[in-house]
């Protein structure tokens, strides 16, 4: 035993400091020295034992262990009880030491501590000093940890428990259960020791603690707390028979069967059984068998008590040692564990075998011989058994006139034996002898010797085999007691007939029609001992008979006294008989007369004389001989053969000594094997054993059997003899009449010396059939759902020695409710026998069935008993029940397709009855699929269990895994059918399936999606759509949408898989990423992706590099000869010219992540890098990443892509839409581009003439960074698709030929609508903003505005909200519309945003009067105000500063001439223009050093990244930089349509529209005319006189032209005079003198707004005119006419008011500032519109209508 023990007071050092330590020796002292500093020193110096009033002195020593020379002082102790001598300086020598004495001198009976202080260069060290009084005081462990121990066990753990105390202490231990101490109380003197043992006795398995306390002390008890833990298990023992064991115990069903199989009788056999210990705690068990008060223990164990190791075996030997032959033994064997909480029951069987001994034949013929010859026939004897087997035949061969060479003898398994039997007739006559052969363990076997001997005289007639058999059937028929004579004579007489066999029979007459009788050949152990001498029954009556039968002598001395026998015989026949006895030369036993003439009926006595010849000798012999009817001596009295008859055998058996009466005899040396009892055997019947009493001497050995002292058990033979070396086998029989146990003795005698005795002692019982039932037959059943069946094991056991049938009874009414398996068999001895009961209910009500077992005994009885049953009571019931689910639909949310999600179904029955059921499951698909494909699929979900058991009123789980194979939304339909053992009853043919539940599980992919894009650093400006070209976005977000394929799922997750620096390629999607073109040394290209989990379940992403995907392999396994695409790829990813930044992450649904690409310009040249897209479980996608950078001085125009698809265009329109194709500079060099139209030129020959693409803009300019649009017009002449190669040259550059595809459509066959939507959908791009930046502090709330279809004369507009983001910091931001095809109006063009203010601005498109594909990229400039103000205060600095140098310089020159230039070298201006126009005469000279000069910028044509270096650099006055401004942009598309087109296409959206060009109601043509070629006049003039086509040298006459003549006008005071008197004056009204030429011109210009004045004055005119006749001419009648006259006049000037374009655009202007208005208030919370409107109830006037007099008010 171990235990766990922590001796805390033993090791701390508070208990030493704390006086509690005992004394310790000078070496422990020593122990505790510690060095310090090269000095060695004592820790502590301790008083103990001392006294009130004296002084005790102890040293303090010092010792140098360091190699050099220490010095050191020393402080005395701060309290008057210690001290030492006068603190003073001690210099040691290695190796030397000094002792400073310290004296204690206590004043009181305390404890005392002080300390004396080492003080040296290194530090100080104090030396505690100790006084302490004598205490009590135990060392105790803290706690004590117990093996591991088994239930119902014990395990024990012992500790130290030591006196570290001054004073002898009593302690006693307190303790809970199931802990216990030994000792529990003691007494310990100071410094002793003594082992406690904890003894832990569980009976519960856990975790045991208990806290024992040690109460110690003198008159104040003080405690010690230990703190006790133990575990307690419960054994687990299995058994497993030996023989068959597996190797892995764990997963070997152990058996509990031990079969012995046959064992050969009188042998032992043992047998082991392995008993496991599947715990970690030992087992003790105990091993008992079941106990029968009746049974004969045939199988033993030596083993009661024995504990099994922890997860070790215990081998158990059991023996099986057989006494009965053929008698089948069970027996049980109950092993237990842990306090008879856990058994085991072993079960052992076995069989007991015996010899099988067989004789070849049942009669040896010997035929005929003359008298005084002998003749030899052989017998063979088999053993056909393994078991020796010990054979004597029942004669005495020296005695007898058939001899064998081996009367007696032992036969080995499977051995034949040969023996030879010799017949030497004495007499002539017919010899006849039935020779009984007995086998040990064996019935006896009979063989017949018959044979005739014939004389000169006599020649009987020849006993042949048949006369054997005829006599045995006469015999049986009665006919025997007669002689051959008187049957012959009966036979002539016709009183006798023969049968088909030969043999005699009685007249049919006589016999009264019965059946004649026939011979059965009986029993051997009847034959044998049923011969009415050994007892008192007789298979058949005797024909001749002798008395005695066995006679003892005694003790016959003298020698020369004979002693005589009378022999009566009697003859039973009515024939007269000769009876002859058999001589016997050298037998001290004779017979006188040794043949006799006998009469019928009649009698007669023989004289047996004894004349031994040697003193103290045993005689024993058996005497022979034969009767036969005196009509046989000769074969001429037998008339016919039927009527012979064979001779009758008399045997005499005789014993006598010759011992002394006070002579003790020969000892007897032999062996007895004699069984313990007598074989099981029904009541009042017989059993038989045989005994065998072998002799082992080389004398004769005699025995005798005193029936007398024991008649309930006969023996055969009683008296006899064995010779030496011989063996005698003795047969026993008796009759048990009941159950009770009886016990015989049996004397056995031998050597006729009583002192030589032996007790036999046997047992016997009746056996009476006895079946067991369990539950004292009674078998519940649980209530049972109807048509279900249960089925119940019900035992029965055998309690008799004997085997039983047993068959089962039920009514038939009973059958198909009740049954049982087995219904019939056989029960062992003692066995018990496991029987299946099913129980089917067919109604809802309770069953009480009766069954009835009938037993019997196995071996057939000549009568058979009276039928003996038991009852059986089966009570059940019938109930109706249902099962339901805890949740009837459960939807298990979304699964990864190919993953697998769990789940656990609650199924609850409510019923009294258990149900089993059987589940269906029925799986149904939503969502788009193929059905065809789709049914092939297998079942998607996996029960744990499809069928099963549930109690009544219980619930039970089954667990289901689901795995969808598609993104589909998977429905499975679970119903129930109840399992019964029926086939195909009508009752479970009309029950229908129950529904239980549905399930339902989506199955989905992980979903990623970019939703936002954003560019910062070289490629700021550009806008969200190019980069969502550049970035294919949307062919990666469609093919995101798709289903993985299988070759993407080939790796679930991101894994290194490639052993190549180029890894292979799963996916069928490659697409570029294409980050542009830079000029080399800018800034990186950094794009920001917003990657967004639009799905339901968590996304695993990552960006793999191929460095990423490569496996880590060893240098010598990879191949050193790199091609020029791995080396490109190996300088890409070394130097990281692309990064990816997170390069992983995981997103939850619903979350967003942004990503940021980067592209390092470092090196010129285009960069590839191919990196994999991979989603876990989802796709996977090759993207390459692809950058150019080019040189300071290249001129370079990136292009998207070397294709571009033109939108499509019905055929047949008249006014084609313009398109637009853009072209970026990515260089830092201006780029002029020109378009070859050879091709166009070609496709227009091809097409009659007919331009199909025309190209507006051939040649033109694009500034570094921008984007250059040519103008395109595709015009198809038919419906097909129209292509052209067309080369885009690059001046100084490389020239790019781009495909441009077109296709035209037949209107009337596809819609209008539809290309428009293909139109507007091809930039997926998101409308409003997601994505911001690191520092950005304004957002737009729209990216993309779609204005859609829209006429080319009217105007759109929409509202985008400018949101400052920051708190803290107002904005400033300007709109930027590079846009020159088109008018854009943005109001406002600029402002402040305050902190988190939203500014509306109103995004409009004016009318573009041709038809037009818009695509605008609109920036909004954003700056933080502070960084403005700061920029605008610094420029403002940089300027004056300028202006002050301008006008300054320094003169260093000290020889200086008057008519010399004053200039300065050390003076830098900042503008040389500006410098040079400077007149002379404003320089001024000044004394003092200037500030250093100013310097600008280097012009926007310089490429990034250069600077001026100056050798004065230091002296430059930098011009301030204006502050980078965040670019926000806003992509505007539409298309605009001629009105005709758009009428045809979109007719119901036309009245949405405001169509704002003005229209004249009559225009003549003529002024049409004039007016078109004015305005191409003037349209000619303005292309003339615009200074965008001039040329470079024009542009710089004009600006020194312009800058001359300002400069003048500046200088000119008249001027300026001129300049401010203008300011003064009023305003002049010079539109009041407009002549009609001026207004039709102006008219023309503008189109209508001249002619409706001029309409207006015309009416004015002619209402005057009207008015004068109405004053003329005034008469009531006229009145009235002029009056109506003058309303219609004035309703047709209202409605030509109202017709005129200047009111419509007045009242829709009116209305846009309205809706402005609102949307502007509600955007700041002003106005509320989704607020329920008021209802405002008014006061009825209907009074005021009926009662006003007044007429109606004129509508004038």
């Amino acid at each position: 035993m171990l235990a766990q023990m922590h001796d805390e007071f033993r090791n701390s050092d508070s208990f030493r400091k704390s006086g509690y330590g005992r004394k310790v020796s000078a070496r422990e002292a020593k122990k505790k020295k510690v060095v310090f500093c090269g000095i060695e020193v004592p820790e502590t110096l301790s008083w103990y034992d001392w006294e009130l009033g004296r002084e005790t002195i102890k040293h303090l020593t010092l010792k140098n262990v360091h190699g050099k020379t220490q010095k050191l002082s020393y402080r005395a102790p701060s309290t008057p009880f210690f001290f030492t001598v006068f603190p003073q300086p001690i210099t040691l020598s290695p190796g030397m030491s000094v002792s400073l004495p310290v004296v204690f001198r206590p004043s009181a009976k305390r404890d005392y501590e002080d300390n004396i202080l080492l003080k040296k260069a290194e530090g100080e060290f104090s030396v505690t000093l100790h006084a302490m009084l004598p205490r009590f005081c135990l060392s105790i462990p803290a706690a004590v940890q117990l093996p591991v121990c088994a239930v119902h066990s014990a395990t024990e753990a012992a500790f130290p428990v030591c006196n570290v105390g001054d004073l002898a202490s009593i302690f006693t231990w307190e303790t809970s259960s199931p802990f216990s101490m030994d000792p529990d109380r003691g007494t310990l003197n100071p410094g002793a020791e003594c082992m406690v043992k904890v003894m832990f006795q569980p009976e519960v398995a856990g975790v045991h603690y208990a806290a024992a306390t040690c109460w110690f002390g003198g008159e104040v008890k003080q405690k010690r707390t230990i703190m006790l833990k133990a575990l307690a298990k419960y054994p687990c023992l299995c058994v497993n028979v030996t023989g068959k064991k597996s190797e892995d115990v764990q997963s070997e069903k152990f058996q509990d069967v031990l079969c012995f199989g046959s064992v050969p009788v009188g042998t032992t056999v043992e047998k082991s059984v392995e008993i496991f210990n599947m715990s970690v705690v030992e087992a003790p068990c105990e091993i008992k068998r079941a106990e029968e008060p009746l049974r004969g223990y045939v199988f033993s164990c030596d083993v009661s008590h024995d504990v099994v190791p922890a997860k070790g075996k215990l081998v158990l030997w059991i023996r099986f040692q057989p006494q009965v032959v053929g008698e089948h033994s069970t027996d049980y064997f109950t092993i237990t564990s842990a306090g008879c909480h856990l058994k085991t029951v072993l079960k052992v069987v076995g069989s007991c075998k015996g010899p099988s001994v067989s004789l070849h034949q049942h009669s040896v013929d010997f035929d005929w011989i003359n008298l005084g010859e002998s003749l030899m026939r052989t017998l063979k004897i088999s053993n056909t058994s393994d078991v020796p087997a010990y054979y004597q035949f029942d004669i005495d061969c020296k005695g007898s006139v058939f001899s064998l060479d081996r009367p007696c003898g032992v036969l080995e398994g499977g051995a034949t034996l040969t023996l030879k039997v010799t017949f030497r007739p004495a007499h002539p006559m017919n010899y006849h002898r039935r020779v009984a052969c007995l086998v040990h363990h064996q019935e006896p076997l009979y063989v017949d010797f018959f044979g005739t001997c014939h004389s000169d005289t006599a020649k009987p007639a020849t006993l042949q085999k048949r006369h054997l058999s005829w006599y045995r059937t006469n015999m049986v028929r009665g006919l025997t007691f007669y002689p051959p004579d008187i049957l012959g004579e009966m036979l002539k007489d016709g009183k006798l007939q023969m049968d088909e066999k030969g043999a005699l029979m009685l007249p049919p007459e006589i016999s009264e029609d019965q059946p004649p009788k026939e011979y059965f050949e009986p029993n051997a152990m009847a034959e044998y001992f049923f011969d009415g001498v050994s007892s008192e029954l007789a298979l058949f009556p005797a024909h001749v008979s002798v008395s005695p039968r066995e006679y003892d002598f005694g003790c016959c001395m003298p020698l020369h006294e004979a002693k005589s026998l009378s022999l009566c015989v009697t003859n039973h026949t009515k024939g007269s008989i000769i009876v002859a006895w058999t001589p016997s030369d050298g037998s001290a036993f004779q017979v006188r007369p040794e043949i006799c003439d006998m009469l019928p009926l009649k009698s007669s006595t023989f004289h047996v004389f004894f004349r031994p010849t040697q003193v103290s000798s045993l005689y024993a012999a058996e005497l022979e001989g034969f009767a036969v009817y005196k009509v046989m001596r000769h074969y001429n009295n037998i008339e016919n053969d039927a009527t012979i008859c064979p001779s009758w055998c008399l045997t005499v058996r005789l014993r006598a000594h010759t011992y002394e009466a006070k002579q003790e005899h020969m000892i007897p040396q032999y062996i007895l094997d004699i069984p313990k009892s007598f074989p099981p055997v029904v009541c009042d019947h017989d059993t038989h054993c045989s005994m065998l009493l072998s002799n082992t001497s080389t004398s004769l050995i005699t025995f005798s059997v005193n029936q007398t002292a024991c008649p309930s058990v006969l023996v055969k033979p009683s008296l006899g003899h064995v010779i030496p070396g011989g063996h005698q086998i003795f047969l026993l029989s008796t009759h048990p009449v009941n159950t009770v146990l009886q016990q015989h003795v049996l004397p056995l005698e031998l050597n006729s010396y009583p002192a030589y005795t032996k007790e036999i002692v046997l047992q016997s019982c009746g056996q009476s059939l006895l079946l067991l039932l369990e539950g004292d037959g009674i078998l519940y059943f649980k209530p049972l759902h109807i048509g279900t069946s249960s089925t119940r094991m019900y035992t029965i056991k055998n309690c008799t020695r004997l085997p039983i049938d047993f068959t089962w009874k039920i009514q038939q009414s009973d059958s198909k409710i009740l049954s049982v398996s087995p219904t019939a068999g056989v029960l062992q001895p003692y066995e018990t026998m496991a029987q299946a009961w099913t129980f089917t209910p067919e109604k809802d009500t309770k069953y009480v069935l009766r069954a009835r077992v009938f037993v019997k005994w196995k071996s057939p009885e000549p009568v058979s008993p009276k039928d003996v049953h038991y009852v059986l009571r089966v009570i059940g019931e019938g109930a109706l029940g249902t099962i339901r689910a805890q949740n009837q639909y459960v939807d298990l949310g979304n699964v990864l397709v190919g993953d697998q999600k769990s789940y656990s179904i609650v199924l609850l029955n409510d019923g009294i009855c258990t149900m089993n059921y059987i589940l269906i499951v029925e799986q149904l698909f939503t969502g788009p699929h193929d059905p065809e494909e789709v049914c092939s699929d297998l079942l998607a979900l996996e029960l744990e269990h499809s069928r099963g058991t549930i109690p009544a009123r219980s619930k039970a789980f089954v667990r289901v895994k689901v795995r969808p194979a598609r993104r589909l939304r998977y429905t499975w339909r679970i119903r129930y059918d109840n399992c019964t053992p029926r086939a195909a009853g009508l009752a479970k043919s009309k029950e229908k399936k129950q529904f239980l539940c549905c399930i339902a599980v989506t199955g989905v992919y992980p979903t990623l999606c970019i939703t936002d894009a954003c560019t910062i650093g070289t490629a700021r400006g550009n806008s969200k759509m190019h980069i969502w070209k550049l970035f294919s976005l949307d062919t990666l977000n469609e093919y995101l949408e798709r289903d993985p394929t299988p070759g993407e799922l080939t790796y679930k997750v991101p894994t290194r898989h490639s052993t190549c620096l180029i890894p292979p390629v799963y996916t069928p999607l490659l697409l570029d990423f294409d980050f542009g073109s830079a000029p080399v040394g800018s800034k990186p290209t950094i794009v920001m992706l917003l990657l967004e989990n639009k799905g339901v379940v968590p996304v695993d992403w990552a960006f793999l590099f191929p460095s990423d995907q490569k496996m880590d392999i060893e240098r010598w396994a990879e191949d050193v000869d790199f091609t020029p695409q791995e080396l490109h790829q190996m300088r890409i990813q070394d130097n990281q010219l692309f990064s990816v930044s997170p390069k992983s992450g995981t997103l939850l649904p619903g979350q967003e992540k942004s990503v940021r690409l980067s592209h390092r310009h470092d090196f010129i040249g285009t960069d590839r890098l191919p990196v994999l897209l991979k989603i876990s479980y989802g796709h996977e996608i090759l993207l390459t990443f692809s950058g150019v950078t080019v040189e300071h001085n290249q001129r370079y125009v990136h292009f998207a892509s070397t294709k571009h698809v033109f939108a499509p265009i019905a055929v047949g329109r008249s006014q084609p839409p313009t398109q637009i194709y853009k072209l970026y500079n990515g260089g830092s060099m201006p780029v002029t581009f020109e378009v070859q139209l050879d091709n166009i030129v070609k496709i227009q020959e091809k097409n009659f003439q007919h331009p199909v693409f025309a190209c507006l803009t051939p040649r033109g300019e694009i500034p570094p960074g921008e984007s250059g649009h040519i103008g395109w017009i595709f015009s198809p002449l038919e419906a097909k698709t129209y292509t052209v190669d067309v080369l885009i040259q690059i001046l100084e550059g490389d020239s790019t030929q781009i495909t441009f595809q077109g296709v035209g459509y037949n209107p009337n066959v596809v819609e209008e609508a539809a290309t428009s939507r293909q139109f507007f959908c091809s930039a997926l791009i998101p409308g409003s903003a997601k994505l911001t930046m690191p520092g950005q502090a304004a957002t737009l709330s729209h990216h993309r505005i779609c204005l859609g279809n829209i006429p080319d004369c009217t105007k759109a507009c929409r509202l985008v909200f400018l949101n400052n983001i920051s708190k803290t910091k107002a904005v400033v931001f300007t709109w930027q519309m590079n846009c020159k095809e088109m008018v854009l109006e943005i109001v406002p063009e600029s402002g402040v945003a305050q902190p988190g203010e939203s500014i509306p601005c109103f995004i409009t498109l004016q009318p573009t009067r041709n038809p037009y594909f818009c695509r605008i990229n609109l920036v909004c400039e954003v700056y933080i105000q502070e960084s403005l103000v700061q920029y605008e205060r610094d420029l403002r600095e940089w300027e004056k500063e300028k202006e002050r140098q301008a006008v300054e310089f320094t003169i260093t020159e000290k020889d200086l001439e008057p008519k010399k230039k004053l200039t300065s070298p050390s003076v830098r201006l900042s503008d040389s223009a500006e410098t040079e126009s400077l007149s002379k005469s404003s320089a001024v000279i000044r004394k003092y050093k200037t500030l250093p000069p100013i310097k600008s910028h280097p012009p926007s044509s310089q490429p990034p990244g250069h600077t001026e270096r100056d050798k004065d650099a230091s002296q430059v006055w930098v011009k301030p930089e204006p502050p980078t401004p965040m670019s926000l942009h806003l992509d505007v598309s539409a298309r605009s349509y001629a009105i005709e087109d758009f009428l045809s296409n979109f007719a119901l959206d036309f009245p949405r529209f405001f169509l704002s060009r003005p229209f004249s109601t009559q225009p003549s043509e003529s002024k049409l005319v004039d007016g078109s070629r004015h305005r191409n006049k003037m349209d000619t003039e303005s292309k003339r006189l615009s200074l965008a086509a001039a040329s470079k040298q024009e542009m710089e006459v004009v600006t020194d032209i312009l800058t001359g003549v300002i400069r003048s006008l500046l200088e000119d005071g008249h001027f300026q005079k001129s300049v401010r008197k203008i300011e003064d004056e009023p305003i002049p009204y010079f539109s009041q003198f407009r002549c009609a030429k001026l207004v039709e011109l102006q008219g023309s210009r503008q189109g209508s707004t001249i002619p409706s004045r001029a309409s207006a004055s015309d009416l004015d005119l002619a209402k005057d005119g009207e008015q004068k006749e109405m004053s003329q001419e005034t008469s009531p009648s006229d009145l009235l006419e002029s009056c109506e006259a003058l309303h219609h006049k004035q309703s047709m000037v209202k409605k030509i008011i109202n017709s005129q374009p200047a009111v419509g655009n007045l009242v829709e202007l009116l209305l846009e500032n309205t809706l402005q208005n609102i949307l502007i208030e509600a955007s700041r919370g002003e106005v509320v519109l989704t607020a329920r409107p008021r209802v405002i109830t008014l006061p009825s006037n209907t009074s005021q209508r009926f009662t006003s007099s007044a007429p109606p008010p004129s509508r004038a």
